[in-house]
């Protein structure tokens, strides 16, 4: 328990401290290491893909409880591009086609049809009470708190590398153009934990403050490790 004569750490060292949470991401995960292992049978690929796409799903929801609950108006300017980056804009082509379209494709080109995706048939009850539960916190909890559980984005470039560099050879079914998602969210959360961290070094400025956005970081680490827990029960080797 933090008390308050402790000393809070420098914006440095506070972020020193959550760079460090990354030994809990779900790079870590024992599905995670088969799968970029290339030890994963094809009904697992399609299951991690069709569960995953849930949250592709949820992830404009709960950027659009973010922005109900913010009252800083240069944030919203920065937010509201998080769900157009999912959801699309302009023409909805090429770049401009947003995640949950190049998630799609992705299913496509691993042997999902669309509307089998998008039916959400094949999204198991722990994903999907993960996920919402991640919604109902964006919804419920001030928006710097939200915007905190969103530095997960810290560490998923590197995940969505190792899969551009291994599934080519791994996994030579999926149709190499499917691989796009991956390719397209290294610069976007690049861009998405520069505001992010902004944010919350910004916000979270005493001691007990800074170990409480450890523990959402936390949180939401969870949330994706459980996900990779239900996947993995779900399909067996």
């Amino acid at each position: 328990m933090s008390t308050p004569d402790i000393q809070p750490w420098s914006r440095i060292e506070f972020e020193q401290q959550l760079r460090a949470m990354g030994k809990r991401y779900h790079i870590h995960h024992p599905f995670n290491l088969r799968m970029n292992a290339g030890a994963c049978s094809p009904a697992q690929i399609r299951g991690w893909i069709a569960n995953r796409f849930y949250y592709q799903f949820i992830i404009p929801k709960k950027d659009a409880a973010i922005l109900s609950n913010c009252d800083d108006r240069a944030t919203r300017r920065l937010w509201i591009a998080r769900i157009l980056d999912h959801d699309g804009y302009d023409d909805y082509q090429g770049d401009a086609q947003g995640g949950m379209e190049a998630w799609t494709q992705l299913g496509e080109a691993a042997g999902i049809a669309r509307a089998e995706l998008w039916s959400l048939q094949h999204v198991v009850p722990a994903v999907r009470f993960a996920c919402d539960a991640y919604v109902d916190f964006a919804r419920r909890s001030p928006w710097q708190e939200a915007v905190c559980s969103s530095l997960t984005e810290m560490f998923a470039p590197q995940i969505h590398k190792d899969r551009l560099a291994g599934w080519p050879s791994q996994y030579p079914w999926v149709e190499e153009q499917g691989l796009t998602y991956f390719r397209t969210r290294i610069p976007l959360a690049q861009r998405d934990v520069e505001h992010g961290l902004a944010v919350t070094l910004a916000y979270f400025t005493t001691r007990a403050q800074q170990e409480h956005a450890l523990g959402i970081l936390k949180f939401k680490l969870d949330i994706l490790w459980a996900m990779l827990d239900a996947i993995d029960k779900a399909y067996p080797a």
